[in-house]
């Protein structure tokens, strides 16, 4: 007796359904190429700066932006003050925060690389982050968000060590930031020329310079509002 055969037809049915499968499948793997070829959106706490900076190149800008206090982050950076276009003056750096209020980044590059190569690499660059606008007052003022910073050639953050409160003081002729035992972390004389940094208690951070006295090459001031 001869053996049975089975003849198996698939049904249209199932056909249709392979079909779909296999439809939505290759939709899916499409999709996901496309998103995988998608640019990556732009770091939403890059800085926006309304105008090209003298001291300060692209790297050094992301690398202090990580440490400004999330208050301020997304905000815009305008050049209130820079002694390139508004002269060597402390006065004149008051004038130009009038009307402000928002936090300042105080930034500078001294002269301790003349006579060496003309590179960037000659000049020390350094400053502070202030809490709030610079201006002239009869005591300290500002915040624990105040601090130091160097680039040394790496980026060296001092932040308040909570020791004492003495952030800010502006005098007409001479701007302090931080203070301990008599001296402070930085200082800039009336002509926005000569300045100095010292150890203080109020950051425990390092001479921010070469040396502790220093003349100032280029300085800008950047309200952060």
């Amino acid at each position: 007796m001869k053996g049975l055969r089975w003849h198996y037809t698939r049904l249209p049915s199932q056909a249709e359904d392979g079909e779909g499968e296999s439809g939505k499948e290759s939709e899916e793997e499409e999709e996901e190429e496309k998103e995988e070829a998608a640019p990556a959106p732009e770091d939403p706490t890059e800085p926006q700066l309304a105008e090209a900076s003298r001291v300060m190149g692209d790297s050094e800008i992301r690398q202090l932006s990580l440490h400004l206090p999330p208050r301020v982050t997304g905000h815009s950076w305008s050049l209130a003050f820079c002694t390139s276009r508004d002269g060597f003056s402390l006065r004149s750096l008051y004038r130009q925060m009038e009307g402000h209020s928002g936090p300042v980044l105080l930034v500078l590059r001294d002269q301790d690389g003349q006579g060496q190569t003309a590179s960037s690499s000659a000049f020390q660059m350094f400053g502070a982050f202030s809490s709030s606008a610079l201006r002239l007052s009869k005591g300290f003022y500002g915040t624990g968000e105040t601090f130091l910073f160097s680039f040394s050639p790496q980026l060296k953050v001092f932040k308040w060590t909570g020791s004492n409160s003495f952030f800010v003081k502006g005098d007409l002729d001479l701007l302090m930031m931080g203070s301990g035992s008599g001296q402070f972390g930085l200082w800039l004389d009336g002509d926005l020329y000569h300045g100095g940094s010292h150890p203080c208690a109020t950051f425990n951070n390092e001479v921010l310079a070469r040396q502790e006295q220093f003349c100032i090459r280029e300085l800008e001031a950047w309200v952060l509002s």
